[in-house]
């Protein structure tokens, strides 16, 4: 059992199932528990993160103050139950990656916060507050070039002479899956080597969506050439991105988007609307291109341009992964997070 005294941060995570908010605590914590006592509290994680019960976190000693570090809002409306109504002692901190206006609730618990993080200039934008703008990170000793990609595809049971194009994450139209569907409907008939598999859980409501999908993908005689995987662990999804010839990130909104740093740490490059940090994190024509959010032609002429010339695109995801690691490994990320962390206990 971690010693109260060695607490100085906790990480709440409020959702059982994997989403971007849980990976983000996931990946972090391990890098940040090697400068500083840091733990993770709530369902849903991983048994080998540094964990305390919520029971624990709301009876911690009040002989100091630590950090509620928050990333929902009823992570936010749990930290102010734990410090008013409890009367811990908890600084309160919100990390917000949403790029939209929030609403009246939202924006009270904003103000109860004693300091805030952004991760992208965007989504400090809409906070009404001085925010520490903080990009992600990506682990680049986790996310890294396949050794072998053909051997790997075949373990896989990915075809090792595809042309493979991937998207990850949940299946839904804000991820633009039916704009990358409907690219793949145009490009394929004339790539025969063009495959494009998605991975990611398909929630009830988004069923007939997928299936909507794949039934045009039939109609069109392409249907073994277009797979969704489903919802896979994620050390598969790690093996997956390496495996990858090309990712695309169609999406219609974003609140930050990680999983083109992670392609590109893996030495893909990408195709992305512009959304989110992408942005920030692409350098168009140089790791991936950027296209406008929910233009069918202008992604489909991008994927194309990477889809017929392999040689550019060999070298557009060395240089993806050559960017990742300069400019956003997880250690920068971790370390500037942690400098809020000592500001506000100091």
């Amino acid at each position: 059992m971690t010693d109260s005294t060695d607490i100085e941060i906790v990480a709440p995570n409020l959702k059982r199932r994997l989403s971007g908010v849980t990976a983000t605590v996931v990946r972090l914590i391990p890098v940040q528990a090697r400068m500083i006592g840091i733990v993770a509290t709530g369902p849903g994680l991983p048994p080998e993160l540094p964990h305390i019960p919520l029971s624990r976190a709301a009876t911690l000693p009040r002989d100091r103050w630590r950090v509620w570090h928050a990333r929902r809002n009823t992570e936010m409306a749990l930290g102010l139950i734990f410090r008013r109504v409890l009367g811990r002692r908890y600084r309160l901190l919100f990390t917000s990656a949403a790029q939209r206006h929030h609403t009246g609730f939202t924006k009270w618990l904003i103000r109860q916060q004693d300091a805030l993080i952004a991760t992208s200039p965007q989504a400090a934008s809409y906070l009404e507050r001085e925010a520490t703008v903080i990009l992600h990170g990506v682990d680049t000793q986790v996310f890294r070039p396949a050794e072998d990609k053909a051997a790997l595809r075949q373990q896989l049971g990915l075809d090792p002479d595809a042309v493979l194009i991937g998207c990850f994450g949940r299946v839904r139209a804000q991820k633009g899956v039916d704009l990358l569907v409907r690219a793949a409907l145009r490009l394929f008939p004339e790539r025969p080597k063009a495959q494009l598999i998605f991975t990611g859980r398909i929630t009830p409501d988004n069923q007939k969506f997928a299936d909507d999908l794949l039934a045009e993908a039939k109609a069109a005689g392409i249907e073994d050439r277009i797979r969704f995987l489903g919802e896979i662990p994620w050390e598969d999804v790690v093996r997956h991105y390496q495996a990858l010839d090309l990712f695309a990130a169609p999406a219609r909104w974003e609140g930050f988007g990680l999983t083109p740093l992670e392609a590109m740490a893996c030495g893909v490059p990408t195709v992305a609307a512009r959304v989110g940090a992408y942005e920030t994190l692409i350098r168009d024509g140089e790791t991936g291109s950027l296209v406008a959010a929910d233009d069918l032609d202008a992604l489909t002429h991008a994927l194309a341009r990477w889809l017929d010339d392999p040689e550019t695109r060999e070298n557009a995801g060395r240089a993806a992964r050559d960017h990742v690691v300069r400019n956003h490994a997880i250690e920068g990320e971790a370390r500037a997070i942690v400098d809020v962390y000592r500001k506000l206990l100091s």
